[in-house]
């Protein structure tokens, strides 16, 4: 096993990203006497303090305006610089109640420590304090377990940026108040964060939610409803294609299609664990026929209940049941980001049930399908973390042993393949272990991909078995896997990745076809219908358009290939070649586009 990185939280990034939002924090409060503190965590790439600044003349939540927040940077470096020391220390629970008298988030906070709800970092637990810990810099004090750096002065002033401001419920909880949230990053030195701001202006010009509307992807409808996408013609076209291509692959690999429905009875969900421990995130139950039902959350009931359906020996197993199930999950609307993170989305989930004796192969097994799945993308940056339980927090289910057991046979089949991994406790999932597989993409951010889970819990609950050789009734163990993660998620991870410009075989469009004039509308109408029956997708722009504005529409759409055709290429059958980066190859026999490009597609080759 590698563990050669160090976890950010030990980090001296994080320590510096901690020590400014505390410095912030003491910025804010010298320009706002008034203002209430919430907590600052550093967070990935950053840094974030949430306020209370009470309420403006028409009753309504006061917000930092973008003076307030030049204001406050400024002020905030100039307290860097002065080199305070960060100071710790710790209270008595009454001493902190006293001296946080008129801070009523930070009572809250307290309150909680003495409960063994959470500590300081907001991170629940178990252990009631009878003291709170305490960071000092100069007159400012905050509740905090850190670390910090030892002085002010090791945060870089000129490697400090606030970058914007924006609304956040107290804890999460839209019922609660909503505070004024303050982002900000920090970095070893101003190189580091001049790259950084490079890479930000980079991702909004990526942005998906941008590229989507001008790509004719998809629609977010207010009316239909905030984090449920619509997908267009071109969104569906492309999603078409990644589905075929996993479908394709694991009809090859032995896994059975099924559907599902997209509600349940509570009643399923109870016994599974999904609605207890997620109770919070999932919509409330329906009254039907004086039973209870919900929008199903999770599709691995039922494909359970599909296992229970009929009797299983041990010659049925491994059985793969695989989906493209769609699933609805109550995200807060402050964390709903176009198709990253929505309500509505599709899971490529299968679960696979097997005998204790083909867990590992399974395992690899499924692997192998995620590495073959990144590989064909093109995601070469990638690591796999190996989530395990935290022994110290209640949210997981089952028996020490079960657990022991599933972390054993997912290092057992990473060892096996010579897979790199780390080990990252309370990342798994409530019933059992997971190895996630984590990619980079071109502006070096990390996103959650393909997951792999081992499961003992849910076959017991559910009370699964199967007739093994020796005649009697044995429990099988699941594996969970969705190498995409989410349809909705993969692609919009995609489309920020390849900046709305995909590989030939996912195009949506991949060819226009551009006639010079009305005369060469009905042979560029021919080429397409042939183009068409090799399985291309074209479209002929036929407009009044000049042929350069023509050529300028396709690359403003991305499509891959403008095959221009004047009167050379009608006499000699053949197209003028061009590709969305302005490379011009010259003329070309129809048969031979067809050839090349049907090649590129069929191998699914990522250039053009």
């Amino acid at each position: 096993m590698s563990d050669v990185n160090i976890p950010y939280e030990e980090s001296d990034l994080y320590r510096i990203r901690h020590s400014a939002a505390h410095v912030m924090a003491e910025a804010v409060l010298e320009l706002f006497p008034a203002a209430m503190l919430a907590i600052g965590p550093p967070v990935e790439d950053g840094f974030y303090y949430d306020f209370d600044l009470g309420k403006d003349e028409n009753g309504k939540p006061r917000t930092f305006s973008e003076e307030d927040l030049a204001q406050i940077e400024q002020r905030m470096k100039e307290l860097l610089k002065q080199n305070a020391p960060f100071e710790h220390s710790s209270m008595t629970i009454a001493a902190a109640q006293e001296f946080f008298a008129s801070q009523a988030y930070k009572l809250e906070l307290i309150a909680d420590l003495a409960a063994g709800k959470l500590n300081e970092n907001g991170v629940p637990t178990a252990v009631p304090a009878s003291e709170v810990s305490i960071y000092t810099q100069r007159n400012f004090v905050d509740l905090c377990r850190g670390p910090h750096v030892k002085y002010t002065k090791q945060v870089k002033a000129n490697a400090v940026k606030l970058l914007r401001t924006g609304g956040a419920y107290w804890r999460g909880d839209e019922h609660k108040p909503q505070l004024q949230r303050i982002y900000g990053t920090a970095w070893h030195n101003k190189e580091e964060l001049d790259e950084y701001l490079k890479l930000l202006e980079e991702a909004k010009a990526r942005d998906h939610r941008r590229l989507g509307k001008q790509l004719g992807l998809f629609h977010i409808s207010q009316l239909v409803g905030s984090g449920l996408p619509l997908w267009l013609p071109n969104g569906a076209i492309l999603r078409e294609a990644l589905e075929s291509f996993l479908r394709q692959a694991q009809l090859e690999r032995g896994y059975l299609p099924v559907i599902t429905p997209h509600i349940g009875k509570l009643d399923l969900y109870i016994t599974s664990g999904h609605y207890p421990y997620y109770k919070d995130s999932q919509y409330t139950p329906i009254d039907v026929d004086g039973e209870k039902f919900m929008l199903k959350p999770m599709n691995c009931p039922h494909h359970i209940e599909i296992y229970r359906s009929e009797a299983h020996s041990y010659r049925d197993l491994p059985l793969r049941l695989a989906e493209f199930g769609t699933v609805y999950r109550h995200e807060q609307s402050g964390e709903l980001n176009g198709l990253t993170r929505a309500r509505g989305f599709t899971v490529d989930d299968s679960h696979l049930f097997v005998t204790p004796d083909q867990l590992e192969a399974e395992f690899i097994g499924v692997i192998d399908l995620i590495q073959h799945i990144f590989q064909t993308m093109g995601f070469y940056d990638f690591r796999a973390r190996l989530g395990t339980n935290d022994p110290d927090s209640d949210k997981y289910a089952g028996t020490p042993e079960m657990w022991q057991r599933g972390v054993k046979a997912i290092c057992q089949a990473a060892d096996k393949v010579g897979m790199n991994y780390t080990l990252e406790k309370g990342e798994a999932a409530f019933y059992g272990p997971k190895l996630d597989f984590i990619f980079r993409d071109v502006l070096k951010r990390e996103w959650q991909l393909g997951t792999v889970q081992v499961d003992f819990l849910l076959p017991e609950r559910f009370d699964l078995e199967y007739t093994a050789e020796d005649g009697q009734k044995h429990r099988p163990v699941m594996i969970h896997r969705a190498p995409f993660g989410s349809m909705e998620r993969f692609v919009g991870i995609l489309i920020e990745h390849f900046n709305g410009a995909f590989p030939l075989w996912l195009a949506p469009v991949q060819v226009m076809l551009v006639p010079i004039a009305d005369r060469h509308n009905d042979y560029a109408h021919d080429v397409s219908r042939k183009l068409r029956a090799a399985g291309l997708r074209t479209a002929v722009d036929d407009s009044s358009d000049r042929m350069n504005k023509k050529i300028r529409n396709a690359q403003l759409q991305k499509i891959p290939y403008m095959l221009v055709i004047g009167d050379k290429e009608m006499e000699n059958g053949a197209v003028a070649v061009r590709t969305r980066d302005e490379e011009d190859r010259g003329a070309l026999p129809v048969a031979e586009f067809i050839t090349q490009a049907t090649t590129l597609i069929k191998t699914k080759r990522l250039e053009l």
